[in-house]
């Protein structure tokens, strides 16, 4: 198997393939994740905002749309995308903690090393080997169509970390509605702060932290965690 990272446009099956889709973001990825790297303090909020508006949409319809695909088509595509989830888990873990540690914190360092880590794995895994495989088994015309739906699914999912909500189906797609509202408000809320730093204490902060705590009650209802395997969580690992 060839990686889609050495895998021209063409080979990937067109510009609107989910093999092109997915690589395009891993380079975006991959030059956010340098910037997150040579950020100082005061530009680190803004390209940690960039990543995860990135990251969750991206990992959220892969595991929508792409991994059901892959398990029905390969033998050996649940342990697949049961490694890919949970690196995906422990990302949503990671940023929790990290929105939870001030920015001056010891702990900092190294929990955004760990997580620019894990994503770079994440990517590894996917390019290497994951993609590959469904590049087997899938014909252009069907590439192409996974690609629509996935970016669909993209462009209307959730922007934050949600780690008690299920990686698969039934949960997540349950999740996609209100978390993605809920999500979208907060980023136009924390845009709209970080472009007034004088203003901290605004009411802008205090309707972001009203929407965290509702996003914090929507992800535990019950239905939201069906469908998972029990071992993407660290604790069950």
């Amino acid at each position: 198997m060839t990686s889609i990272a050495d895998q021209t446009t063409t080979q990937l099956g067109g510009r609107l393939s989910v093999l092109s889709r997915q690589k395009l973001d891993h380079v975006t990825l991959d030059r956010l994740l340098h910037q997150l790297e040579h950020a100082d303090a005061r530009e680190e909020r803004q390209v940690l905002l960039r990543v995860y508006r990135l990251v969750f949409p991206h990992a959220f319809a892969e595991e929508a749309v792409l991994w059901p695909v892959l398990r029905r088509v390969l033998p050996d595509g649940h342990d697949l995308t049961l490694e890919v989830e949970q690196e995906h888990q422990e990302v949503n873990e990671l940023v929790v903690r990290l929105e939870n540690l001030p920015a001056d914190d010891p702990a900092r360092p190294d929990l955004l090393a760990r997580f620019v880590e894990v994503l770079r794995d994440d990517v590894r895994d996917e390019e290497d080997e994951l993609l590959p495989r469904l590049q087997e088994r899938l014909s252009h015309g069907r590439l192409t169509a996974l690609g629509l739906a996935w970016e669909v699914v993209r462009r209307t999912a959730p922007t934050r970390a949600h780690p008690v909500v299920a990686r698969r189906p039934p949960g997540n797609v349950a999740a996609a509605l209100p978390l993605t509202v809920i999500d979208r408000l907060r980023d136009a809320l924390e845009t709209a702060a970080l472009r007034r730093p004088a203003l901290s204490a605004s009411p802008l902060h205090r309707a972001g932290a009203r929407l965290s705590a509702l996003a914090h009650a929507v992800e535990h209802l019950p239905l939201l965690r069906r469908g998972e395997d029990p071992t993407t969580r660290t604790e069950n690992r």
